[in-house]
């Protein structure tokens, strides 16, 4: 029995991928295509991908909201989760990206569940807010420009509903969040986050160290 979380090295990876994670060939088609792209390192790992999408089914969630799309790789996860009445609402701000993302949408039959936004997710959240959508998602994903992680989780706070689960990406940051000498901005915003989440008590939460850290938050 082990106290802690165990070393996760390239052997001990590969033999959970091997049993565990059931990729349909379309998302593995689609990870391997993102993989080529020179901003590869946006790419979500397909054991986290399929964790979300367990994550998804538990809830039962109908309405979900995602912020930073890349290739649509989470995305489709997500998508392919949800009842053929559930919707994803996908914020972000690239097209040549999200035309990749498209495609495979497309491929999968799930591109009428999926509402892309291309505006600065910002602007997307408060009009969401201001239309009155308040409480209405039942599950976000946040993994976008990392300064903006506060105000992403405030808005997204407000959007989820009571029971709602919001899932926020690279929170333990390569490991450079517990490494003072590392002062960048961005490492920096994600140390405040996860300060700020931590003594949230409007959520429940777990951060996780699932690929790049997991925080799991729950609306009270």
């Amino acid at each position: 029995m082990a106290n802690k979380t165990l070393p996760l090295d390239n052997v001990l990876y590969e033999y959970i991928l091997s049993v565990s994670l059931r990729e349909p060939e379309v998302l593995a088609r689609l990870r391997i295509e993102s993989l080529q792209q020179s901003m590869s390192v946006m790419l979500s790992a397909p054991e986290q991908g399929q964790f979300m999408a367990l994550l998804v089914q538990l809830l039962g969630a109908q309405k979900c909201l995602e912020i930073g799309v890349y290739t649509g790789y989470s995305t489709l996860w997500v998508a392919l989760a949800l009842p053929p009445d559930g919707s994803v609402l996908a914020c972000d701000i690239s097209e040549q990206w999200s035309a990749i993302a498209r495609r495979y949408w497309d491929e999968a039959g799930v591109s009428d569940r999926i509402e892309l936004q291309l505006a600065p997710a910002l602007e997307t959240l408060d009009r969401q807010l201001k239309a009155g959508h308040a409480g209405s998602f039942d599950f976000a994903f946040i993994d976008a420009d990392k300064e903006n992680y506060i105000n992403y989780y405030e808005r997204t706070l407000q959007l989820l509903r009571s029971g709602g689960l919001m899932v926020i990406d690279n929170t333990l940051w390569s490991g450079d969040v517990a490494d003072t000498t590392r002062q960048d901005a961005e490492t920096c915003a994600i140390r405040a986050l996860n300060r700020h989440v931590h003594a949230d008590h409007r959520v429940q939460m777990s951060l996780l160290p699932v690929a790049d850290g997991l925080t799991l938050a729950r609306k009270i």
